[in-house]
């Protein structure tokens, strides 16, 4: 009997690579079933996260959208008067109506000695005001300043009423440190006490 060791070796070569290959399959399919039924792990600390302002689309994968948003993103206010308004309080010129008696300042933009709010960061902010006049036959005009240029303005005129408020609300795009404050531009302001309110809040960031 002859044997050809060369076709043999061939052969032996030939078996040996296909059950490495069918291993192979086999185990790669272990793995991907393995990874699919991992449970996920939580670990407990702080996780810092980077985040792309500007993401690009990719066809081919999937995006993972995540909101982060600032621990000390929360900015609100809201004064009030503990006392009448007096005229003796413009004779600095300055004619900033002032709010001594503080109701919410959430993040503690609001300072009480100008009765000016501060932005903590650039944004969009609301602000709306309510000044009243009380047994005052002059018309008043109340202005909301940024950054001391009148952005809205309030008028209460009306001869016949005995209490009146000029009233106002606005949206405005802030920097971080620009202030907001409340100037009278026309008239005297006299009584009101707590029924004249100046509010704000930080809208959203940007």
């Amino acid at each position: 009997m002859r044997f050809n060791i060369k076709e043999n070796l061939s052969a032996t070569f030939s078996t040996i690579s296909a059950s490495l290959q069918v291993t192979s399959a086999l185990w790669l399919a272990g793995l991907a079933g393995a990874q699919n039924e991992t449970e996920p792990i939580v670990l407990e600390g702080k996780c810092l996260v980077v985040c792309d302002s500007n993401p690009t689309s990719d066809p081919t994968g999937t995006a993972l959208g995540i909101s982060v948003r600032s621990g000390n993103a929360k900015v609100a206010f809201s004064a009030v008067r503990s006392t009448n308004h007096e005229p003796s309080e413009m004779s600095n010129r300055t004619m900033v109506i002032y709010f001594d008696q503080v109701l919410v300042n959430v993040g503690k933009n609001f300072d009480t000695e100008r009765s000016n709010f501060i932005a903590p960061r650039k944004g969009i902010y609301s602000f709306n005001f309510h000044v009243v006049k009380v047994y005052n036959r002059q018309t008043i005009q109340v202005s909301l300043m940024h950054n001391g240029w009148p952005v809205i303005s309030a008028f209460a005129g009306d001869q016949d009423v005995t209490r009146e408020a000029a009233s106002n609300g606005v949206l405005i795009a802030m920097e971080k440190g620009d202030r907001a404050y409340l100037k009278l531009e026309r008239g005297n302001l006299m009584g009101g006490w707590k029924y004249s309110t100046f509010s704000g809040f930080l809208v959203f960031p940007m």
